[in-house]
Order: structure tokens, then sequence, then C-alpha cells
């Protein structure tokens, strides 16, 4: 996936998750202190929108059974072995690019 220009830094709220595609795949970007993170946005288990889920430092928790995902890795906290995509972002000129990480 190309690297591709997904919002205004300043339209990113501090306190939750947005949803952006990329490349007809939702993402779910959170603002963590001065870092943007940003993974899949369908949980695993049954597709719960983690953009609506809880931040809790670098933790997501999903909104329909809690399941816990690690922002900067995309691993799952709650079932070893189960995650989502993650990508890596980066600010210029105030802008955020997205692109997904292997």
């Amino acid at each position: 996936m190309a690297r591709v220009k997904v919002l205004e830094v300043s339209d990113l709220p501090l306190v939750k998750g947005v949803l952006v595609g990329v490349d007809g795949r939702d993402v779910a970007l959170f603002r963590r202190g001065a870092d943007i993170l940003a993974i899949g946005n369908d949980c695993p288990h049954q597709g719960g929108s983690l953009c609506d889920g809880w931040a809790e430092g670098d933790i997501v928790i999903c909104p329909l059974h809690g399941w816990e995902f690690d922002m900067r890795s995309g691993a799952c906290m709650t079932v070893p072995g189960e995650n989502v995509p993650r990508y890596m972002a980066t600010v210029e000129s105030g802008s955020v690019y997205l692109e997904e990480v292997e």
C-alpha cells in the first residue's frame, strides 16, 4: 500500500478514535500524546468498530465484547495470535499520512 493522506491533524480529537478509509479498508486513528496510532478498525471477533472503543494508554478495547488490542503492534491482548493490521502514521505540514506495516 502506498502512503496515503487521510486527514488533517486538527481533525483528530485527543479523546476518541476517528474512522478513515485507506484503499477500501477501515482504519481507526487515535492520538496518544504526540503520537498518532493507526490500526485496522474491525475487531476479528465479531467486527466491532475499534474507533468506537475505549482507549487506555496504548490499548483500545472493542466496544462489543471487550477484546483488547495494542495500538502500536495490532496484537490482541485478550486472545493470543489474533491481531488487526497496523499502519505507520506520519505528519507533514499538518496532514496525517498512513501506510500499512507488513
